[in-house]
């Protein structure tokens, strides 16, 4: 039997890296609770993403969960269905409504033309999404949220040291949220953080995910328990040295790609915009089936057969998900629903081999006619 191939493999140190890294917390006995490690992983990160603050959390849904709790938002938020579950839920876990906008036919972000028919007078916020790593129109949305009064939130779970003309992603909106999953181009086994400018931001994370602790005696707010623990911010610095090495084995794996999938009839992969660096995080395709002759369900059993294990991501959408059954009109969200039901994200990590790619876009390919 051939063997597995996944839509992705963490990256990790050598073990004895790791093991030399974290054999002084065995002699200081400090295992969580912004210690050491937490503490430069924190300014090491502020160096990479090239941001003024950033605050660590145990994994991104926490992080954007009390970000969004933090700004004191009410009523409604505009968001978009075409992400992670994550996305919605600290939303709604927040009491607060998802307004859900379309995404783009071009790179499945929001559609920034459709962001202002749906603010109220119950509109506190907009919630975008940097989707597989490709960036939201910022201006636009910059623009939109100045003459609304509205606060902007990033998730910018998949956008790891990704730099628009020069700038690090985690510098626009009010706040940024990055996921540090195992899955993600930089990890601390599970983890997250929020980028932010504003320094009173920080103030009401920090509490907020210490139980609401000012000092000893002071507990002057309602908060979680989100912190990162010191293994998870030593794996953290590991990855750090290495996540440059790793892009760029990731970005020999998507050229690959789209050297074998671009051009070919019924099959839409994106490229990099002039003026983004790409942390090359995932690797979409959209089938058209008219077009192709397969469907996205079709190809993806036909890699499934030769242990491939490609993954519809994102399917389903988020606004169709049983536990909102009823609450959300899906017809709105027509092109979102159109990309969902056809994306499929091929494997894609440092380690893969350009056989392997071609191994899968052959798999791909087979009985494509031109």
């Amino acid at each position: 039997m051939d063997k597995s191939i996944f839509v992705t493999r963490p990256s990790m140190p050598l073990i004895e890296e790791y093991i030399k890294e974290i054999e002084p917390i065995w002699k200081s006995a400090w295992l969580t609770n912004m210690g050491q490690y937490h503490n430069q992983l924190e300014k090491q990160l502020v160096d990479y993403l090239g941001v003024e603050n950033i605050s660590l959390f145990t994994n991104g849904h926490m992080a954007l969960e009390l970000v969004i709790q933090a700004m004191n938002l009410t009523g409604e938020v505009i968001t978009t269905p075409f992400t992670f579950a994550s996305t919605t839920h600290a939303i709604v876990r927040n009491g607060l409504t998802p307004v859900f906008c379309d995404v783009n036919p071009d790179d499945y972000t929001i559609d920034i033309t459709k962001i202002e028919k749906l603010i109220t007078d119950k509109t506190s916020a907009i919630i975008p999404v940097h989707v597989y790593g490709n960036i939201c129109n910022l201006s636009e949305i910059e623009r939109i949220a100045k003459k609304y009064d509205l606060k902007v939130i990033y998730d910018a779970a998949h956008a790891f040291g990704v730099k628009i003309n020069g700038q690090g992603i985690g510098n626009f909106g009010d706040a940024s949220m990055f996921s540090f999953h195992a899955t993600k181009v930089f990890n601390t086994i599970e983890g997250g953080a929020v980028t932010f400018s504003n320094s009173k931001i920080g103030k009401q994370l920090y509490k907020l995910k210490n139980f609401g602790i000012q000092s000893d005696v002071l507990v002057d707010g309602v908060g979680s328990n989100a912190k990162m623990n010191e293994f998870q911010a030593a794996m953290g610095i590991c990855n750090l040295r290495h996540v440059t090495a790793e892009i760029l084995k990731r970005k020999i794996v998507v050229e690959r790609y789209r050297e074998r999938l671009s051009g070919v009839s019924g099959i839409k992969v994106i490229n990099d915009a002039q003026e983004i660096k790409s942390n090359y995080s995932y690797f979409p395709v959209v089938f058209d089936e008219k077009m192709f002759g397969f469907t996205r369900n079709e190809i993806c059993d036909k890699l499934g057969e030769n242990n491939i294990f490609a993954r519809k991501y994102f399917y389903p959408l988020t606004n169709t998900f049983d536990c909102y059954h009823g609450r959300f009109d899906v017809n709105a969200t027509p092109i979102a629903q159109y990309i969902a039901k056809r994306v499929l994200t091929l494997p894609l990590y440092a380690d893969l081999s350009i056989d392997d790619v071609d191994k899968i876009c052959n798999i791909i390919l087979d009985g494509y006619q031109k």
